[in-house]
């Protein structure tokens, strides 16, 4: 934030007026009036602005004049310490820095700002009055992150969660507001209440806000959050968040293992109890039954081999801090499966070695066969060499003979 001044004609002595305005005396003398008494000259007022700055920042100070009249320019304190007269240094303080130095203008610096540098810092113009301006320097202090208290023992279902909610070191003082999950927490005092307390140093405060809810066990593991709003933090959200612990009564239901029991087989029946905190004591019954089954830390009822007799309706009543929940399951146990024996399944591997063996032996038939019948067609008995061109049958037998003969004469020619 910045906002700008013009200065003020400061006299040093009563007869001391402005260089360059006119005299009353001489006003009258001409038989005009005086001028107006102000401002005088303002050509050459010096000009500064308010600064903000936050605690650790830097604040740069700047003083102009429009017609210097050859005078010099000085930046002070609020203590009236004079900083820099010019481009000279007049406080040896290396935080303070001359940034420019001309006729019209000086300008300065002053870094890792604290909180006792707020303040009104004079600009003197050195004329005949002395002309200056003021800035004020308003330092923010930032506030710390919050913490939460409150928080640090488990809460009982239905029971009202009180938590409180505390930042110091602003200025000014902070804004605090709340947040369950992703709900904003709403209300006025005392729901939430804000409390504003001056810290020690007298300039900063110290911002505490209560706020109060009942919870449920659905809020066991919410997280909670406390976010701080100030202007130092320029947008940036600085918050603190815990988890709320709530404990709740205890819930339970019994799980069979293997889920369809037989006769003979093994059974385990597991009571699966949940809740906050977990339930650590186990009793089972079974209805009907005057003595207690099992009563320990172990939620398992174990039945090495199963009997017709063992069906029934069993109890598990899971006990915590918060209380006891009942769950039942009905046991019905189903006659016993049977069991193949050695010999049946030494069988069963015979007959399918012996069902693959005639299946190859098939399928080599079929493919012979087929063979066969393709070629049956080239093979040509005597009297069918001799009945291409016979009229009749004994002519042909004839003529194979004599083929015949004609061929193994033949043969005799070439030996």
């Amino acid at each position: 934030m910045r906002r700008e001044h013009s200065g003020a004609c400061v006299p040093l002595r009563c007869s001391s007026l402005p260089l360059g305005c006119p005299s009353p005396l001489r006003s009258r003398k001409e038989g005009r009036a005086p001028s107006h008494p102000s401002p005088l000259c303002p050509e050459s007022q010096p000009t500064t602005s308010d600064e903000t700055v936050v605690t650790g920042g830097t604040v740069v100070l700047k003083c102009q004049v429009e017609d210097p009249d050859d005078s010099s320019l000085q930046w002070s304190n609020p203590a009236q310490q004079t900083l820099y007269f010019g481009e000279k240094r007049a406080l040896r303080d290396n935080r303070i820095q001359l940034e420019k130095s001309t006729p019209n203008e000086l300008t300065i610096s002053i870094s890792d700002v604290v909180l006792s540098d707020e303040g009104e810092y004079t600009c003197s113009l050195f004329t005949m009055p002395v002309r200056t301006a003021k800035a004020l320097v308003t330092v923010l202090g930032v506030p710390q992150k919050p913490q939460i208290f409150g928080h640090e023992q488990p809460i009982d279902e239905e029971k009202l969660a009180r938590l409180t909610c505390r930042s110091s070191g602003s200025k000014p003082a902070a804004q605090l507001r709340w947040r369950k999950g992703n709900k904003e927490l709403k209300g006025g005092c005392p729901n939430p209440c804000t409390e504003v307390v001056e810290d020690p140093n007298g300039k900063t405060f110290t911002v505490s806000s209560r706020v109060e809810f009942r919870v449920t066990k659905e809020d066991n593991e919410a997280e909670v959050t406390c976010t701080v709003d100030h202007e130092s933090l320029q947008n940036a959200e600085r918050s603190t968040t815990q988890k709320l612990q709530v404990h709740y009564k205890p819930t339970a239901k019994i799980e069979p293992h293997p889920q369809y029991p037989r006769e003979g087989e093994k059974l385990q029946l597991q009571c699966d109890g949940q809740g906050n905190p977990i339930p650590q004591e186990f009793l089972w019954e079974k209805e009907g039954s005057d003595a207690p089954l099992q009563l320990s830390s172990d939620s398992v009822l174990i039945f090495p081999f199963l009997n017709k007799s063992d069906s029934g309706t069993y109890v598990c009543t899971a006990t915590s801090s918060m209380g006891s929940v009942v769950a039942k399951y009905n046991l019905d146990v189903s006659d016993a499966s049977p069991v193949p024996s050695t010999s049946s399944t030494y069988h069963a591997v015979i007959g399918g070695v012996v069902a693959v063996i005639v299946f190859l032996l098939l399928s080599l038939l079929i493919v012979l066969g087929h063979y066969l019948i393709r070629h049956k067609g080239t093979y040509l008995t005597h009297e069918a060499k001799g009945s291409d061109d016979a009229p009749d049958a004994d002519t042909a037998i004839i003529n194979a003979e004599g083929g015949q003969a004609g061929g193994d004469d033949k043969k005799e020619y070439f030996i």
